[in-house]
């Protein structure tokens, strides 16, 4: 029987702002997977437009939960959206979220789980990051962060972005000229606008959101998942990264399939390349939170 805790957790404060709140929920089984008292813990990231309930998070969390992991998901604050939202409704939270605010955001959750967040049910020496598209940047980036590069036993990325920098010549100046960018979800319609917070940080924290030196100082055992007919993120980025990741790693690109391996939002059940997807991340996942 799978167990419960939603939560909301406090972020970091946003240009002195008050602390925005990041909502999740944890769940675990009754019976762990390395026996009594072991706890091993997939901590799930969501990408850009992206939340905690879309499409195939949900049931990639059962999946994993009935394989005896306790599984925490969240939504970044800059998604603008709290549980049961379709729809961005904190349009200022969205605006100004950044991609340094998500690293944060990743880092306060692997230190909150087994305290604030599902406490008792988690592993502290059997935590694994999976994170999906910017999702899978921001969890390449707390992987190779000095607090937990040799405290993390798995990362798994999804059509894992190569790089923040998706922006050309002529959009950033246009973001400078007028102080945000318009987008458009294409999923909702919804008109959303990117604030200028975003492109300062690209700029200004370039170190710091390196991608591929994140790929050569991060240590755990990295599985990179990438769909051969990404029409978002080219499959390219995941081989370069591989390329220039050290230590144990293993690509898999899967032939044909989408940014989201055929899923779509509300979900409509698994195609057989999210299967194929989900299997490998299992497998990667219990061989090295639960040796074997």
């Amino acid at each position: 029987m799978t167990q419960e805790q939603h939560f909301v957790i406090e972020s970091e404060p946003v240009l002195g702002a008050k602390s925005p709140k990041i909502h999740g929920v944890a769940q675990w089984p009754e019976t762990p997977a390395c026996g009594p008292d072991c706890w091993p813990t997939v901590i799930i990231c969501h990408g850009f437009k992206g939340f905690m309930e879309w499409g195939f998070f949900p049931p990639l969390a059962e999946l994993l939960v009935e394989r005896g992991f306790t599984v925490i998901r969240f939504n970044y604050s800059g998604s603008g959206m709290r549980p049961g939202d379709e729809l961005v409704t904190d349009l200022e939270a969205f605006r100004s979220n950044t991609f340094s605010l998500e690293l944060i955001e990743t880092l306060r959750v692997l230190q909150a789980a087994g305290t604030e967040i599902a406490p008792d049910h988690v592993d502290p020496e059997r935590i694994a990051l999976l994170g999906h598209s910017r999702g899978g940047g921001a969890s390449l980036l707390a992987a190779a962060h000095p607090d937990w590069r040799n405290r993390l036993r798995a990362l798994v990325t999804w059509a894992g972005v190569g790089t923040f920098d998706r922006f050309d010549a002529a959009a950033k100046k246009a973001w400078h000229a007028k102080g945000a960018l318009p987008i458009q979800n294409a999923r909702t319609g919804q008109d959303l606008e990117l604030g200028i917070e975003l492109l300062a940080d690209l700029e200004n924290q370039s170190a710091v959101l390196d991608l591929p030196a994140a790929a050569v100082l991060r240590r755990a055992p990295w599985l990179i998942v990438h769909g051969g007919g990404d029409e978002t993120v080219p499959p390219t980025e995941a081989e370069a990264l591989n390329r220039a990741a050290v230590g144990p790693k293993e690509l898999l690109i899967v032939d044909g399939a989408s940014h989201t391996f055929g899923a779509q939002h509300p979900f409509a059940g698994p195609t057989r390349e999210l299967i194929k997807v989900m299997n490998a991340s299992q497998t990667w996942l219990r061989r090295h939170l639960c040796g074997g």
